[in-house]
């Protein structure tokens, strides 16, 4: 192989192919005969597949592709607009508190979720977090606001918090029509040697935004009195394989039963699954035995469930000594509106319908100990009982399908596995995406063969013919 600037030439310095840049030609007797398009791997620009350089490199949080970016202000002044069924990225810095800027009216529940997202390296302590609060024009917080902490595993990974505006009678605040706030700052504990600094690095943010209309009738005020608190039986059968997503919005689709995927360390893993009204969910995460290593961790894997607007709704921790374990979700109610007047979010978080998210974490510091992974996930889920009516709203919820359990990606039939850190429910474009790109593959092969031979007649036929 001879070459020059920005091509090489195979098959000596007369004739052979020679590539320029993103072209391939074939030269004979000093002049380019044809000119073809190089042809790269059909899977390497595949959506959710990572190139070859990042092969093997979890995506830390895959951030929906139509959020807009927006910057949070300082003070409520500059405060920027979020408006209903909007997406949003932003940053938060050390010490930050920034403001976003509601219009509210008399009428709607609004739902503010923020999922902070530490950068690559950074390192966060125990207590490290995010809180999320809408106020008003008097600095007073509204219905409800929570803190989402980084927790034992002391591991970088994405948290979300949330807060609403609730209207209802009673102990609900703000319940005008006007501007209100939604308040990000980040939390952290005085420095101590039980808990050093962390990175003063920023943290990128997605911030989602859901309205929920009134009710047509109201109702009661009081949330369930019971409810079948008992574990239910645990699924048996051969796990299927299905790949989590990276992100809310490229959350893996599941159903009922089991499934097994791989993880590895730092890396959090999203699925999610339709609850409709009356249905009661359950699940099980279980990480498989290490083939190397020694030492234990006390929370290693961390498995978190979200409701359709992102808030929180319990989640549970497992240790790991290199031995199989299993973090099972503590019995849940059944979806009910009712719910959101319980005083504890495990009951209040289960009040609407539509895709509930588990995620999952694996703690960084597990590679230290077991090495890179990835490790062996099986999760059991489990819906019980029939769907019910729902409520009768009195308008459209924006987005208008988030609490419709029935416009989920709905699971392969293969139960195949999708790339790693993609959605996992574009499989079928995938595959047809693999085909197009076999189809343009073998025409350019069948062109440079066509123009192999001719250039060799070329050769064998006399001068002046």
């Amino acid at each position: 192989m001879t070459g020059g600037a920005g091509w090489a030439t195979v098959r000596g310095d007369d004739e052979g192919w020679r590539v320029m840049g993103r072209r391939t030609a074939w030269w004979h007797g000093g002049r380019p005969l044809a000119i073809v398009a190089t042809v790269l791997c059909a899977t390497a620009a595949l959506p959710g597949r990572p190139a070859a350089a990042e092969t093997g490199t979890p995506k830390l949080y895959a951030f929906a592709q139509d959020a807009t970016t927006v910057q949070g202000a300082t003070g409520t002044t500059d405060a920027v607009r979020l408006e209903p069924g909007g997406t949003y990225r932003s940053s938060l810095g050390k010490d930050g508190k920034l403001y976003y800027r509601l219009e509210l009216d008399a009428t709607s529940n609004a739902y503010i979720a923020a999922t902070a997202v530490p950068r690559p390296g950074a390192e966060v302590a125990y207590s490290d977090g995010v809180k999320v609060s809408v106020q008003d024009g008097n600095s007073s917080s509204c219905s409800s606001s929570t803190t989402a902490h980084f927790g034992a595993s002391q591991s970088p990974h994405p948290i979300t918090a949330w807060a609403s505006r609730e209207i209802g009678p009673g102990k609900y605040a703000c319940q005008a029509a006007g501007t209100y706030y939604v308040v990000v700052e980040r939390t952290s504990a005085p420095v101590s040697p039980a808990s050093p600094p962390s990175s003063p690095d920023a943290w990128d943010l997605e911030l989602s935004y859901v309205s929920e209309p009134r009710l047509k009738k109201a109702g009661s005020t009081s949330a369930p009195e019971t409810w079948n608190s008992a574990s239910p039986e645990a699924l048996q059968g051969d796990a299927r394989p299905r790949r989590g997503g990276a992100g809310f919005t490229t959350a893996g689709a599941l159903e009922q039963g089991v499934w097994k995927d791989g993880i590895s360390p730092a890396q959090t893993l999203f699925y999610k699954v339709p609850v409709d009204w009356g249905q009661q969910f359950h699940a099980t995460a279980e990480l498989g035995s290490s083939s190397g290593g020694e030492g234990s961790m006390g929370t290693a894997l961390v498995m978190s469930l979200y409701n359709p607007v992102r808030g929180l709704v319990t989640d549970v921790g497992a240790g790991y000594d290199g031995s199989q374990r299993s973090a099972a979700l503590d019995p849940l109610p059944p979806v009910e509106y009712d719910n959101r007047y319980a005083f504890n979010n495990r009951t209040s978080g289960m009040r609407f319908a539509g895709s509930y998210y588990l995620v999952v974490h694996l703690a960084a510091q597990v590679a230290d100990k077991f090495g890179d992974g990835p490790f062996g996930l099986t999760l059991r889920v489990r819906v019980d009982g029939a769907a019910q009516t729902g409520p009768a709203y009195a308008g459209r919820a924006v987005p208008q399908d988030v609490f419709d359990s029935a416009t989920g990606d709905s699971v392969p039939a293969t139960g195949g596995m999708a790339p790693a850190g993609s959605g996992g429910s574009d499989d079928a474009t995938t595959m047809k995406l693999v085909a197009v790109g076999g189809i343009g593959t073998g025409t350019v092969l069948v062109l440079a063969l066509g123009l192999w031979t001719l250039a060799a007649r070329r050769r064998a036929t006399p001068r002046g013919w």
